[in-house]
């Protein structure tokens, strides 16, 4: 087979990907893990058939050029922004600590310094594609602990850049102040040149392709501008791969970044798939299954330790104990940069045999249960809050007593819903508390003359404060499902004759709440498709009347 051609180990890598990413998927794991598998089985450490690795790995360059080109454009500088200290502070905080943990552990098990100086850097990353896949499957997008996660995540993604420039220019030997100093200023170089080009030029030239009005010419455009700047960077000692993440960060500051991305997905799931396939060929499963306890040491470093430092140093930055943790935990896995850094150790014959298996396993096991640990998370830290109020959680500030508060409402999570709620009330001058653990979103409706209750809508003392067991209505606009049934269940035992109105995000949700005898459930699916319904039918000339009765017999029908 190593005699063979291009088209024969595209194709044997492509089928193996297919098959693996879809075993994977149906046993509910990410696709990654289904690629690395199949990648060892057609690897030359294993019997059956065996893929050119070369060739392979030619493939895979390209995988990895299209798979972070697509990663920088969907990264947000705004989002970014708006976290602020506690992402960009504390995961640079988190990266350095990382970094530290993983040289002084690879020195303890034997191993040499640039070996350790790799290893820190390995667990350091987490993977930005795992972590928005996971969390926007559990509709945690639009949370507080996702928007962290996911702002952290993008200082690691920035952070990647130094650290090839680094560990590249210590790693060729010579004189290691010289060495560095002159990859550094070839790096800053290549982003004087290309930054400028980026935000004037390029904005220039995607409006002019985009008034072509062809899709054949706007694609071309797209993967030339990927390519291109990927082998400029190569041309300045940057890695072809960060070279396209550049380019990819260059385009999401344009207007036609979500078009682009949507243009170049197909073929950017093609070509991942070939360099995940090509990961798993470099792995030695017998070194793996022998070296068993050094892959569970290398798992401890990227999940436990990980989430553990991920965890104290948001809640170091004062964001909510609920939030930190979570974060954390999601934080906890390592991916595509990871990868990214061992294969470069390994190229340029710094990183061992031993050591390269070793990161490569223990990043397939900690993709393997992260989901699981997302997962189980928010119900583990509800019963440890239960147990041990406080740190950031203990409710504050007392909500007044008295017969005017006997018909107030209780809003639970003070997100985008939340607000629009408020909003409401406020209108008719109907008295509110709301009941949310985010100090910042606290301070300004303390200024604002609102009561609010600092602390966790699932800790029984919160809705206590709160005054539930005399409220009229309780909202509960919380995203995560979990802590919803925790406050439903907590409120019901408060007050059994409340009103309560709670958001579900899926049907297990709804018969939970309907179970409860919740007043209203309100699925954000079924209510976006009905408001889009009762538009459509206006726009095709229904009137009025007609429109709400048929919507309304809509509602019953998804309701019965």
């Amino acid at each position: 087979m190593a005699d063979s051609g291009l088209l024969v180990n595209f194709g044997l890598a492509l089928i193996a990907a297919t098959i693996g990413a879809a075993v994977a998927i149906r046993l509910g794991q990410s696709a990654i893990l289904g690629y690395i598998v199949v990648g060892v089985l057609i690897g030359p450490y294993t019997p059956g058939p065996v893929s050119d690795p070369a060739t392979v790995a030619a493939l895979a360059d390209l995988g990895l050029i299209f798979l972070l080109f697509a990663i920088g454009l969907q990264l947000s500088l705004a989002d970014l922004l708006r976290v602020g200290r506690a992402a960009v502070v504390g995961g640079s905080a988190q990266v350095v600590a990382m970094l530290a943990i993983g040289y002084v552990a690879a020195l303890a098990l034997g191993f040499t310094p640039l070996e350790g100086l790799f290893l820190g850097a390995f667990v350091a990353m987490s993977s930005t594609t795992v972590l928005a896949k996971i969390i926007s499957e559990r509709g945690e997008l639009d949370t507080e602990h996702g928007h962290l996660a996911l702002a952290w995540a993008t200082v690691q993604d920035l952070l990647t850049i130094v650290l090839v420039v680094v560990l590249s220019a210590v790693s060729a030997g010579g004189e290691p102040g010289g060495d560095l100093l002159l990859a550094v200023g070839k790096a800053l170089l290549f982003v004087a040149i290309v930054l400028p080009l980026g935000l004037r030029v390029l904005p220039w030239l995607m409006e002019r392709v985009t008034i072509l009005r062809s899709r054949e010419v706007f694609v071309l455009t797209i993967v030339a501008v990927a390519l291109g700047t990927a082998y400029v960077s190569e041309l300045f000692g940057l890695s072809l791969a960060l070279g396209a993440f550049v380019a990819g960060l260059l385009v999401s500051e344009t207007e036609i970044s979500y078009q682009a991305l949507g243009e170049l997905a197909p073929l950017r799931d093609v070509f991942a798939g070939i360099f995940f396939v090509s990961v798993g060929m470099l792995v030695d499963p017998a070194f793996v299954a022998g070296a068993l306890p050094l892959v569970l040491l290398a798992v401890v470093l990227v999940v436990p330790v990980k989430g553990a430092i991920v965890a104290a140093l948001a809640f170091f930055f004062r964001m909510p104990r609920r939030t930190a943790v979570l974060a954390g935990v999601a934080l906890a896995q390592s991916g595509e940069f990871s990868f990214l850094l061992a294969r470069l150790g390994f190229e340029l014959e710094v990183v061992s045999d031993e050591m390269f298996s070793l990161m490569l396993a223990a990043a397939a096991v900690s993709i393997v249960i992260s989901p699981s640990l997302v997962r189980h998370a928010p119900r583990a830290l509800s019963s440890f809050e239960r147990r041990f109020p406080g740190g950031g959680t203990e409710p504050s500030g007392p909500v007044e007593d008295g017969s005017g508060q006997r018909r107030h409402v209780v809003i639970c999570g003070f997100g985008r819903v939340g607000r629009l709620i408020g909003a409401a009330l406020e209108r008719r001058g109907f008295r509110y508390v709301v009941v949310e653990d985010d100090p910042r979103i606290c301070r300004a409706l303390r200024e604002r003359g609102i009561n609010v209750v600092q602390g966790s809508a699932e800790n029984p003392g919160s809705l206590q404060r709160a005054d539930v067991a005399r409220a009229r209505v309780l909202v509960v606009a919380l995203p995560d499902p979990i802590a919803m049934r925790q406050v439903v269940r907590i409120a019901r035992s408060a007050n059994p004759r409340l009103q309560i109105v709670a958001r579900a995000r899926s049907a297990a949700d709804r018969e939970f709440l309907l179970a409860e005898g919740i007043g209203e459930v309100v699925t954000a699916e079924t209510e976006l498709g009905l408001e889009m319904a009762r538009y459509t039918l206006g726009r095709m000339g229904v009137s009025a009347a007609e429109t709400q009765a048929i919507v309304q017999g809509l509602r019953r029908r998804v309701s019965g």
